[in-house]
């Protein structure tokens, strides 16, 4: 059976995006390059052909990772999800308990975790701590730095 990936709406039209780009821009751009660097002559020796050979190795590579997450991806539309309970997609303002420092935090799938942008992946120690819980539960985190303790003020949806 193959595995779905759990993905928001954004996160999916990012890796799509991203496909588009590669398959109509980059992979036509990198095929010139070694038209022109063949035209060079031989080949052993020439840089060129062989940079653009590799442009072309990873870029079909990212293209075959991207058709593969697209065709698992299960996309849910967070504007429809509700309720008090975390779940994926949903938005979570924490407390810390120790710094009483704000933090804001939405579960989303592995592709489009950014943490720098407050988006944190489905499997990571901190949603998995979050999900299920509801505003006022206290959860405990394992985090790299050593267990961090947070009170849940705010889950929203959307």
């Amino acid at each position: 059976m193959i595995e779905k990936l759990p993905i928001t709406a954004a996160g999916y039209a990012a890796l799509d995006e991203e496909l588009k780009r590669r398959q109509q821009v980059e992979r036509p751009r990198i095929i010139q390059q070694i038209a022109e660097a063949r035209s060079h002559g031989d080949l052993s020796e020439n840089a060129e052909y062989h940079s653009a050979k590799e442009q072309q190795s990873l870029n079909e590579g990212r293209i075959a990772e991207l058709e593969d997450k697209l065709a698992r991806a299960d996309v849910i539309d967070v504007s429809k999800l509700g309720g008090k309970t975390v779940k994926f997609g949903a938005t979570v303002t924490l407390i810390d308990e120790d710094t009483d420092e704000e933090k804001k935090y939405q579960i989303v799938g592995e592709t489009e975790a950014d943490v720098k942008s407050g988006r944190v992946s489905i499997t990571s120690p901190i949603a998995r701590a979050l999900i299920g819980k509801t505003v006022g539960d206290t959860v405990e985190v394992n985090a790299p730095g050593g267990g961090k303790s947070y009170e849940i003020l705010k889950v929203a949806f959307g």
